[in-house]
């Protein structure tokens, strides 16, 4: 192995581990939130409005961070995540309500957003001609971290171990990726030779400005579902995380193996294959009790596996010249969406629960009738990414045959 070749492996076990880091804050806090809920008296949109805190920072840190990429690099931007990780965890670990949550959320949410900020275009700068597959084993770590996060939140739970425990298991990790960014040289490459006017003025045209809309449905289709499975799965008959670990386990699998699956369907294929099998999944689960909710889950899983990397990978080959700035601007519109409907969907859990109450049947679980309501309303995000999708494949088939 070469130097460089060296270099950029040790550079991209960094990220890995950075985004490992983020993932467990969000599977940990998805498992927690009972648990919060109940010591500070908050009702669910109170707890969204914790949670969206966290998809907040996010993309305030990569329009931060994308737009000042070329001037920080990406190891200053690494150190201002484990800065954010360190003063949220801590910040998170002696809330005394819902303001102290609040503000720590945010602290995490930004460390979470300059991760993805930094990692993206240093992946795709040390990578050049396998730039999506590279990004999608990349992310494996998104799900991967999710699936260590879920099971120390449920074996930690089970074992009668607070809240506040499970928070600390993610200072060891932190510490980890900080010391190793601290240690190693990052390079400085020759292909980053737009501006940022120039990524900047990119990011206006048509095909950029569609696919940021469709990012604000995969990422809310995703990531909104995983962190209400605790409550909108929690009397199904099924262990909801378990659920997760199962989700995000095969998500894993599936980025990993993602080159060939990319190349052979191309990514408007596979984000069009992605939308199909999410609406399907939704729809199962809105509809499954006792193990069938395990294979509803399975569906949804091999749905949402390549939306976040493929279309982040997208925007890398079909926009190039939006840079650094491109990948985070398309991130970010994720994230932001998700902050957005966050309390949205706590409400809509709060009103389902109510309404369901008021119908009590005998032999049926009010908790169980409002999360499949839920369930129900939330597919309409992946439906309308069919049909997105479909026209994305139809006008880069064109395009390609130009």
């Amino acid at each position: 192995m070469t130097e460089d070749n060296q270099n950029s492996s040790r550079l991209f076990l960094i990220s890995c581990i950075a985004l490992t880091v983020t993932a467990m804050t969000f599977a940990i806090r998805a498992g927690i939130l009972g648990q919060l809920g109940v010591q500070f008296q908050l009702n669910s949109e109170e707890l969204g409005w914790v949670n969206s805190m966290a998809f907040l920072g996010f993309p305030l840190a990569m329009m931060f961070g994308g737009g000042l990429y070329n001037a920080l690099g990406a190891k200053n931007l690494l150190i201002i995540a484990f800065v954010g990780h360190l003063l949220g965890l801590v910040l998170t670990i002696t809330a005394g309500g819902f303001w102290g949550l609040f503000i720590s959320s945010l602290f995490i949410g930004f460390a979470n957003g300059s991760v993805e900020a930094a990692c993206n275009p240093l992946i795709s700068e040390s990578y050049p001609t396998k730039k999506t597959a590279m990004l999608n084993r990349f992310h494996v770590w998104f799900p991967g971290g999710i699936v260590i996060g879920s099971l120390i939140s449920k074996f930690m739970t089970d074992a009668g171990l607070g809240w506040q425990m499970q928070i600390g298991v993610m200072l060891l990790p932190t510490l980890v990726y900080g010391v190793m960014t601290f240690s190693q040289q990052f390079p400085k490459f020759e292909n980053v030779k737009l501006s940022t006017a120039s990524n900047f003025k990119a990011l206006f045209s048509p095909l950029f400005l569609f696919m940021a809309f469709c990012m604000t449905l995969t990422a809310t289709s995703e990531l909104a579902t995983g962190q209400w499975i605790n409550t909108i799965l929690g009397a199904s008959g099924a262990s909801p995380m378990i659920i997760l670990a199962m989700i995000t386990g095969l998500m894993a699998v599936g980025r990993y193996f993602a080159g060939p699956i990319v190349h052979r369907l191309n990514p408007a294929g596979v984000l069009l294959c992605s939308a199909i099998l999410t609406t399907l999944g939704l729809y199962l689960l809105s509809t499954s009790t006792g193990g069938l909710v395990y294979v509803a889950a399975i569906v949804f899983a091999l749905g949402v596996t390549y939306f976040w990397p493929t279309m982040i990978g997208f925007i890398a080959e079909n926009v190039p010249q939006s840079g650094a700035l491109g990948m985070s601007i398309i991130g970010g519109a994720g994230m932001f969406a998700v902050s957005m409907w966050n309390p949205v969907i706590g409400q809509w859990i709060d009103e389902a629960k109510a309404k369901a109450l008021l119908k009590v049947t005998e032999g049926v679980n009010p908790e169980l009738v409002a999360g499949q309501e839920v369930l129900s309303t939330m597919i309409v995000f992946p439906a309308i990414l069919i049909v997105a999708f479909s026209l994305l494949y139809v006008y880069m088939k064109k395009k390609k045959a130009e």
